[in-house]
């Protein structure tokens, strides 16, 4: 495993899927903002720095973890395992936003929607789903392409 890899890989591949985040409206998506949901995580007023550097955090692990599982034997970086690896990180993240209300401050004090199962609060419905899906099998897909190159 080459953690220097995975660490820029998880980096470039957060970006890009924050990208497609912020374009989703413009394609018919409803607005997923992680970065704004993170941003109050901790406190009422938003802070955007936390908000990205959680995200790109979470990003970094994430494409440790895929590296660690490549490594293993389970899948290789290959452009399909990263789509594949992405839905499932999707499938798994997307149940763990029924979890967020018990930890974030500013959904605590009503100052933030909650999200619910794969951020289907917002209006979205199979929309969210899908818009999810597609931006973690991106994100899966730029982890294991650049892992390779790296």
């Amino acid at each position: 495993m080459n953690a220097i890899s995975a660490i820029i890989s998880g980096i470039a591949a957060t970006l890009v899927m924050t990208m497609m985040m912020a374009l989703a409206p413009k394609m018919g998506f409803p607005k997923m903002d992680i970065v704004g949901l993170l941003s109050t995580m901790f406190s009422k007023k938003s802070n955007l720095l936390l908000g990205w550097m959680m995200h790109l955090m979470m990003g970094v692990i994430f494409a440790l973890v895929y590296a660690f599982l490549w490594s293993q034997g389970i899948g290789s970086a290959t452009w399909v395992n990263g789509l594949l690896f992405g839905a499932v990180h999707w499938l798994v993240v997307g149940v763990i936003m029924l979890m967020i209300p018990m930890l974030h401050t500013g959904i605590r004090s009503g100052e933030v929607k909650a999200p619910g199962m794969y951020m289907s609060a917002n209006g979205g419905g199979m929309m969210a789903f899908i818009g999810g899906l597609m931006g973690h099998m991106v994100f899966g897909l730029v982890v294991a392409l650049l892992y390779v190159l790296l």
